[in-house]
């Protein structure tokens, strides 16, 4: 990341429009500004250490070797933990986008009426003409019987 980039991140509009993510972008500067911040603690307790007595000071270059390792490792996996997630979601977001196809309002609802209709088809039982009754005189038997509906809940 260059200070080019820097300049178009924080001077630009980039900062304040919502449709780019920025966050990946900016794992590099946290793990920088990380370093910087192990790097100056590292100076000061040098220094505060061999301030008292040598010994401690001695004492103090063997905490700055040990906890400035610790303290770099931990930096370094929260960094690729961040990293590792923004790819994730990358990845879920395009797939998501790529299994929804854009089509009209009229085009899904007339997709769902047809698999409201496939459902309902599938659920009702079909009745034998055998067990009805013969018709009355002059009246045509229907090829469908309406079925009562079911009382709502």
């Amino acid at each position: 990341m260059t200070l080019d980039d820097l300049k178009k991140i924080f001077l630009g509009r980039t900062l304040f429009r919502l449709e780019t993510i920025l966050s990946p972008r900016l794992v590099p500067v946290l793990y920088a500004a990380g370093l910087a911040a192990l790097l100056l603690w590292a100076v000061t307790h040098l220094f505060a250490t061999f301030g008292h007595t040598f010994g401690d000071g001695l004492w103090g270059l063997l905490e700055i070797v040990v906890f400035g390792v610790f303290g770099v490792i931990v930096l370094r996996v929260i960094c690729e933990m961040l990293l590792v997630y923004f790819k994730a979601n990358e990845t879920v977001v395009r797939t998501v986008s790529l299994s929804r196809i854009s089509t009209s309002l009229i085009d899904e609802v007339r997709d769902a009426i047809h698999d409201i209709a496939a459902d309902e088809d599938a659920t009702s039982t079909d009745t034998d003409d055998d067990d009805l009754p013969p018709p009355a005189s002059g009246v045509r038997r229907s090829a469908k019987r309406s079925q009562p509906k079911p009382p709502d809940l």
